[in-house]
Formats: C-alpha cells, structure tokens, sequence
C-alpha cells in the first residue's frame, strides 16, 4: 500500500469546498466564489493520476503489477455509488420524466454505463446552462474522463515500462508534459 500523506486530505477539501461553492453559486461581495467550478475536479484529477501513478510504478518496481487487480480495485471503489446513482435516478426518472425527456435520459444512461458520458453530453448546453439542471446525469461526465483515464494510462505505463524502461522517466516526464 502507498503511504498516507495528509496533504492530500487537505486538497481533497478545497476539491469539495470549490465543487459545492460553485453549485451553490456562493457569493461574497458581490463576487461569485469558485466562478470556474473546475477547480476542484481539476484538482481531483491531480490527486487521482498522482496516487494511480504512485500504485502503479511500486507495482511495477515489485514485479507485481496486475490489470485484474488495478481494474478490480477500482470497480470496488466506484462502482456501488455509480450503480446506486443510476438506479435511484433511474426510477425517479421513469416516475417523473415525459417520454422524449425519458428517451434523452436513457441515452445519457447509456454513455454513463459505457463511461462515455463525458462525449455524450459534449457540444449540448452549457453545464451551468438552465436546461442542463434537468440533465440528472451530467455530473458523470467527469467521472468519465476519470475511467477513461485508469483504462488507458496503466496500459501506457506499463508499455514504456516494459519496452522502453531505460527511457523509463524521460519518456514519463513527457506524458506528465502532455
């Protein structure tokens, strides 16, 4: 297991106090606090590729990297709150929704499900636009790009890993660049 860094305890709250002031559209002085709303799941995306890195390269130093294990993991920590999510809009959706509403929500069920929500929802309204508040899933669009990345990342390390390990942290560096 990595070492605990309490650090990151820290950054994960102003991730959460930055994501919850601007959905809450909390002002001070007449000036909106985290206008962008991007900064706290900027810096989730910094904490998560800066722990999987940390999982993956100890792995791989151990000779014991597996992609059943990684996978494994990560199912067991996202998919229950995903699938509770979905059933519970799910059913308030049939419940509540028109039927062309119904049939927009289930597309964006079905880009969830696939983790391609983040496509899915790209080029529709805005995400602070009025007609996105009715859009139950596009918070997952994030979390999108977050399974996107634990599917090709680990794929791409261990292959300069594996192929390239004298250019190990040259070529690294460069992805961190990218």
């Amino acid at each position: 297991m990595i070492q605990y860094y309490p650090v990151i305890d820290g950054l994960r709250a102003i991730a959460v106090l930055s994501v919850i002031a601007y959905h809450l559209e909390l002002n001070i002085a007449d000036s909106r606090i985290a206008s962008g709303g991007y900064l706290g799941v900027d810096i989730f995306f910094v904490i998560s590729g800066y722990l999987i890195s940390l999982i993956i390269l100890k792995k791989l130093a151990l000779n014991d990297f597996s992609f059943k294990n990684f996978y494994m993991r990560r199912a067991r920590r996202i998919l229950p709150a995903l699938i509770l999510i979905l059933v519970i809009s799910s059913a308030l959706a049939w419940w509540i929704m028109i039927p062309h509403d119904l049939i927009k929500f289930s597309e964006s069920l079905l880009a969830t499900i696939v983790f391609g929500s983040n496509y899915y929802f790209l080029g529709q309204d805005s995400y602070a636009d009025i007609a996105s508040s009715f859009k139950p899933l596009i918070h997952t669009w994030s979390l999108a790009i977050e399974e996107q990345f634990y599917i090709i990342y680990p794929l791409l390390l261990l292959s300069v890993w594996k192929f390239c390990k004298k250019y190990f942290l040259l070529i690294f560096t460069l992805i961190l660049f990218l």
